[in-house]
């Protein structure tokens, strides 16, 4: 069996592992496979790649042991691995067992665990993230459309501090024009405008694919973070009452969002 080409991708929140991965796939001249291991249910890096780099193949991560009994030939796999995943003890199946290991780390960071656990080092981004004080907050929202002024008012607040110390949040938002919307913030990095994702808009009720928020910080105010963001989502009502003033506009060849 011709040898798999798989790349483990590690490092710290906010430290650009998608960045680097997204970076490898315009550069590849194989077609490349993305996964991501310890995502759960919020699949947010795997949500953002699918929409944002079609050359890419996304593969949830419940079908990697099928991959690898029957791999394409001739692909480059990257398997980005979440932070909290204990490297100590990370058992790997055989046929992965030649696989490259790549740390993307801030600049200037020395002798950590990634430094003895992978090949290769990449500088990527500047992040104060002191990880063994750090708390990991996540929720799904899949089905929930928000209200856009007040979650831009529940971005701003979190990310400059009123529910505790944020140091990363990403999160993927459907809102009432039926677009979904990527955010992203890394504490000491210039803030960046959400992204509205290359996803059809969602006209017709509650929307079905994947939305969350990932959190990672200290002294995190969680309840009273959860029931902000149930504060901006919107009721059936007010949802197909908005729903249909976009197809109204949409009709009349008007321009929207």
């Amino acid at each position: 069996m011709q040898p798999l080409n798989i790349t483990l991708v590690a490092g710290p929140p906010g430290a650009g592992k998608t960045t680097w991965i997204r970076q490898q796939v315009h550069t590849a001249a194989e077609p490349v496979i993305y996964l991501s291991l310890g995502a759960g249910e919020t699949t947010l890096d795997p949500t953002y790649l699918a929409a944002e780099v079609p050359e890419l193949t996304v593969l949830p991560a419940v079908q990697l042991t099928n991959f690898l009994e029957r791999p394409p030939v001739g692909c480059v796999v990257y398997l980005e691995l979440g932070f909290y995943i204990d490297l100590t003890s990370l058992v790997l199946p055989n046929q992965m067992a030649d696989c490259r290991r790549v740390a993307v780390l801030p600049p200037g960071t020395r002798h950590t665990e990634w430094h003895d656990w992978a090949d290769l080092v990449v500088t990527g981004a500047e992040t104060a993230i002191p990880l063994q004080q750090a708390h990991f907050w996540r929720s799904v929202l899949t089905g929930q459309v928000l209200d856009s002024a007040s979650l831009n008012t529940f971005w701003y607040e979190l990310t400059y501090g009123a529910y505790g110390n944020v140091q990363r949040t990403k999160g993927i938002f459907d809102i009432a024009d039926g677009r979904a919307f990527y955010f992203d913030f890394t504490k000491g990095l210039s803030r960046s405008n959400p992204v509205e994702l290359n996803l059809p808009r969602c006209l017709n009720g509650r929307p079905d694919r994947l939305s969350g928020i990932e959190i990672v910080g200290e002294a995190l105010d969680q309840e009273t973070i959860a029931q902000t963001l149930k504060d901006c989502c919107l009721e059936e009502q007010a949802i197909v009452h908005y729903q249909q003033q976009i197809k109204d506009l949409i009709e009349q060849g008007e321009e929207v969002g």
